[in-house]
């Protein structure tokens, strides 16, 4: 039982890849056959759509009564996109990025992200906490297809040769796909929910640790390929858009349909609160000067990112485990390399401004 519940963990990650992959490419050719433009398409459809297996897992999850699952997952690929994804893309090739496109999610993603903290504080993010999450997804989308009108036509040709399709596929084929990718995702998220247990079970560590870990890496494979491919390619304002849209909507859209379908709300563990929700915070507030010194992440700042994603995973791992050493791993992972991490921004960013007034 244990063999067969790990290879459908290990094939539900496969299916919530491809699904998730056969649901953004149905979408996006469905949106471009109405008349919505690339722009669009890369700041909305694909940048949500690569979060589709994160949305499948947390609801199936809080639906089972898994609440670390739901809420796990969420934090976990939101920390996992950012220092993971992000600092890869940058040890790539660094990450220029346009103001106008991310003027205003950084400080979004922070709100939301301090938001989550707020909610959960009494230890469970209610139905109509999961219903103001849910309004302000839509409230997002609203204003990205309206500022979409005003970027630069450099922006919309990058986002044009990436999103564009040649040629167009029929509606009937995109809908087609668009339900392929659901059933998919539905079919994955159920086999990922049954293995995350088990191997919690296995493993001697908690859902919620499962949760943070494997299966948000698992689920956030579709923002790595289109990140670090974006970065590749030079199309670096996708890049660093696919991440931060993609957090946006694990929190706002992920966790707020999870709340308002589950008749008491989902749970929010304690150790979440202590530790794991700070971290996607700092992690949020991280982003603040990386952008500020020159609106680029280079790879000094890709280094750290993944560096504090390394250590942020062997506190889980070693607090799993029930070592003695936990308290003092923690406590080096907080008092030890963020001070580390923030100071090297900090001077990366007092660095960039000191070049661009001399």
């Amino acid at each position: 039982m244990t063999i067969t519940s790990i290879l459908l963990f290990v094939l539900g990650i496969a299916l919530l890849v491809f699904g998730g992959d056969r649901l953004v490419k149905g979408a996006s050719s469905l949106a471009f056959s109405i008349g919505i433009s690339p722009l669009v398409v890369g700041l909305t459809v694909v940048a949500f759509g690569t979060s589709a297996p994160e949305l499948a897992v947390s609801l199936n999850g809080a639906l089972a009564g898994s609440s670390d699952l739901a809420v796990g997952n969420v934090v976990g690929s939101n920390i996992f996109n950012i220092l993971a994804i992000l600092g890869l893309a940058a040890l790539v090739t660094p990450l220029s990025v346009q103001p106008s496109l991310l003027r205003l999610e950084i400080p979004i993603l922070v709100l939301v992200s301090a938001v989550v903290a707020v909610f959960g504080w009494d230890g469970v993010i209610s139905r109509l906490e999961g219903i103001v999450l849910f309004v302000g997804v839509i409230s997002y989308t609203f204003w990205v297809i309206r500022q979409s009108r005003q970027q630069t036509k450099a922006m919309k040709a990058e986002f044009a040769a990436e999103f564009e399709p040649a040629p167009t596929e029929h509606w009937a084929k995109s809908v087609l796909s668009i339900v392929a990718g659901l059933a998919l995702l539905i079919l994955g998220a159920r086999w990922v929910v049954d293995g995350a247990v088990e191997l919690a079970r296995l493993f001697g560590a908690s859902e919620l640790v499962i949760s943070l870990t494997i299966v948000a890496a698992g689920t956030s494979l579709p923002e790595v390929v289109t990140s670090v491919s974006a970065a590749m390619k030079g199309e670096r304002d996708i890049a660093v858009g696919n991440v931060l849209g993609s957090n946006l909507f694990n929190i706002l859209c992920v966790l707020g349909l999870s709340a308002i379908l589950t008749p008491n709300g989902i749970q929010v563990a304690e150790p979440a609160m202590s530790f794991d929700i700070p971290v996607m915070i700092a992690v949020a507030v991280l982003m603040v000067p990386i952008f500020l010194s020159g609106w680029v992440v280079d790879r000094v700042e890709g280094a750290v990112l993944v560096s504090l994603y390394v250590g942020y995973v062997v506190v889980l791992i070693v607090t799993a485990s029930g070592s003695a050493s936990q308290d003092l791993v923690r406590t080096l992972y907080v008092w030890g390399m963020w001070p580390v991490a923030v100071a090297t921004m900090v001077l990366l960013l007092w660095r960039s401004n000191r070049n661009a007034t001399a």
